[in-house]
């Protein structure tokens, strides 16, 4: 087979560099691709080329790496693009997207990929992204693009709604609930629970490589033993079956008591949609809140029983300068930090390029592709989360028996306002975009809907250029102006989505 050329954007973020590096270089079937490594912090991109230079050596890799400031000098017949961009400064950002509408009395949980805060998320990210599905279309229209950013299920519905361009959405999130069904079962997957594994819904900055090595590790070994379905959209999926994977056992209503039965305020909210529903959220409660409405009543305050907390910014800001640093030494080390890197566990990448470029045949238990009937009860052209098969053939997603009805209402309404928020963000239309707001679960005031979309569109005026007449989505295969040169004023504003960016 030839060699292939797979394309990172955004590659200088530490920590899914690490893991998509790592994950790809140790990958005999890959030996001699090109790997192309874009980003416009100069400084990340040094530091991600060092490593990837450093394993290459090391395990005898033979690729050949190039590192660009501008992607247009790299996309040509590219066979993959891994997009982890993510707008900046990312946590500045995000608590805008927080605090605006908490000026109109609106608390979001989370204020990420759902509520008012996550449509201005997709609002920037979008056009940057069409942008580069648009020169995908003339530089590698063949290519696959690995969505690795947030909010997932936006971004990658933009590119298939707007752009000829096939994608394919990574996101981790499931590991959670194979965590969480671990510590259930033990007795009956026989393996031992690391300490500290379950920890109260904080940003996983400060916990360092180590522990998360550590935590993928259990996971990988708790998903040899039981096998979790689970479905829905991208941090909204729902655990449909449990079983025993060397006996088919059931082992759903063992799961579903000793989790009703556990004492402590942990994942509160899962608790109270298993006994409504019937069946366990598999994301935990941080992400799950977003896409419901019953965690944001200021007169109950919902969020003091469930004990969600906001993100906290600061605190991630100084870990990605941590994660930098650990980086380096990582760098700078010996063969044996080199060889810990052999056994991160996958975020997908790697097993993606190499089901779609034929050179194996890969199932992942959770992949973000176009439903087309995966599951039946949702609208064909959603994003969906189910598990996808990857071959020659493509992306090949599991068929689902349909959502529980409660639970595909609530699906269908979010994968009905992905739609409303995407055509907004790149048609630039305030009409749509209010719509978008007033379909939203975390909106009951249309005036309250009314105001926070005008100060969204103001505050974040710079980065919302559609909404302003500064940004056409028929622009095809150029980059915006602003972007094209990297270390000068704006052109640092796209940049690595950084270790949050694609959970």
């Amino acid at each position: 087979m030839k060699p292939l050329k797979i394309v990172i954007l955004g590659a200088g973020s530490a920590s899914f560099a690490l893991n998509s590096l790592a994950t790809l270089l140790r990958e005999p079937a890959l030996r001699g691709s090109t790997l192309a490594l874009v980003d416009v912090d100069p400084d990340a991109l040094r530091l991600v080329r060092r490593l990837a230079e450093r394993l290459d050596l090391e395990w005898n890799a033979r690729f050949h790496i190039e590192v660009h400031d501008d992607r247009c000098a790299v996309l040509e017949d590219a066979d993959f693009v891994v997009c982890a961009i993510e707008r900046v400064p990312r946590e500045k950002l995000w608590r805008h997207d927080w605090e605006v509408p908490l000026r109109h009395g609106l608390r979001q949980p989370l204020a990420e990929n759902g509520g008012p805060g996550g449509f201005a998320h997709a609002a920037r990210n979008i056009p940057p992204v069409i942008d580069i599905a648009r020169d995908m279309e003339r530089l590698c229209p063949d290519a696959v693009l690995i969505m690795l950013s947030n909010p997932l299920p936006r971004l990658c519905r933009a590119v298939t709604k707007y752009t000829s361009i096939r994608v394919v959405g990574l996101c981790h999130q499931l590991s959670f609930g194979y965590a969480l069904a671990g510590i259930l079962l033990f007795d009956r997957t026989g393996v031992p629970v690391p300490p500290g594994i379950l920890l109260p819904n904080i940003p996983l900055f400060p916990y360092g490589r180590a522990f998360w090595a550590t935590v993928g590790e259990y996971v990988t070994r708790v998903s040899e033993a039981i096998d979790i379905q689970a479905a829905g959209l991208n941090h909204f999926t729902w655990m449909l079956d449990v079983r025993d994977r060397r006996t088919g056992q059931d082992l759903y209503p063992l799961l579903r008591s000793r989790f009703l039965a556990v004492p402590g305020g942990r994942e509160r909210l899962s608790r109270d949609l298993l006994r409504i529903t019937g069946y366990l959220p598999a994301t935990g409660d941080t992400h799950l809140s977003e896409y419901l409405p019953y965690t944001h009543n200021p007169g109950t305050r919902p969020w003091e029983r469930y004990h969600l907390r906001p993100y906290d910014w600061a605190r991630a800001e100084r870990g990605r300068g941590e994660l930098r640093h650990e980086l380096t030494g990582t760098i700078e080390g010996g063969s044996s930090a080199l060889r810990q890197l052999r056994d991160l566990s996958s975020e997908g990448i790697c097993e993606v390029v190499l089901g779609l470029s034929g050179r194996g045949d890969v199932c992942r238990p959770a992949a973000n592709v176009p439903n087309h009937g995966a599951i039946p009860n949702l609208p064909p052209d959603t994003i969906v989360e189910v598990p996808v098969r990857f071959t020659r053939a493509g992306a090949l997603p599991a068929r689902i028996t349909e959502l529980p009805p409660m639970i595909s209402e609530l699906c269908r309404r979010e994968a009905q306002l992905v739609e409303y928020v995407v055509d907004a963000a790149v048609q630039g239309s305030r009409e749509l975009a209010l719509q978008a707001l007033c379909l939203d679960p975390t909106m009951d005031d249309l005036d309250v809907a009314r105001a926070v979309l005008d100060d969204c569109l103001e505050i974040h005026r710079d980065h919302l250029p559609q909404f302003h007449g500064k940004w056409s989505n028929e622009r095809r295969c150029a980059r915006p102006a602003s972007l094209r040169a990297a270390g000068r004023g704006s052109d640092r504003e796209l940049s690595a989505a950084g270790t949050h960016g694609a959970a």
